[in-house]
């Protein structure tokens, strides 16, 4: 049997530079089995988006060691984020960034370059299936991340179901 992991992730900066935060929640059977959270002192809300995702996908790592690989690879995996820019660029933009030597479109460096390439050597290890979720409308799973981000962001994290 298939099992399917979900994961919410947001990132939020103050002043943009400036104090930032992320935040992950992981569901199995639509219920929280534990959230994470960190924080910047100085970042931009593009780079705590792709710190979240990063984050979730090394925590994967590490909780699926454990597990036999024949176990983990018919598992999907379904990430939820409000961030149209972490959602495009790894599924779409990413390939050609490469093809390219990290230039844009505009033939300027691919901004994050380093966050980017994480991210994406990261999403080689699992299925992966990326959800845009409409930020602040609502969505409980993506106000709770939004929490966990923007608490840390102000130094004064949440408390995480661990």
């Amino acid at each position: 049997m298939t099992e399917t992991i979900k994961i919410y992730t947001d990132g939020a900066a103050r002043g943009n530079p400036g104090p930032a935060g992320w935040g992950v929640v992981f569901l199995r059977e639509n219920k929280v089995f534990f959230e994470l959270g960190g924080r910047s002192d100085h970042a931009t809300n593009n780079q705590m988006e792709l710190t979240a995702a990063i984050e979730a996908l090394r925590h994967l790592q590490k909780i699926t060691k454990d597990i036999t690989r024949e176990a983990t690879s018919d598992s999907l995996v379904e990430i939820y984020a409000d961030s149209k820019y972490v959602i495009l660029g790894i599924t779409e933009w990413v390939f050609n960034w490469q093809k390219n030597n990290w230039r844009n479109a505009t033939k300027k460096p691919v901004m994050n370059r380093e966050l980017w390439e994480e991210l994406f050597e990261l999403t080689q290890e699992f299925k992966l299936k990326w959800h845009y979720v409409a930020g602040h409308s609502g969505h409980k799973w993506n106000d709770r991340v939004d929490e966990i981000a923007t608490t840390f962001a102000d130094n004064e994290p949440v408390e995480l179901k661990k």
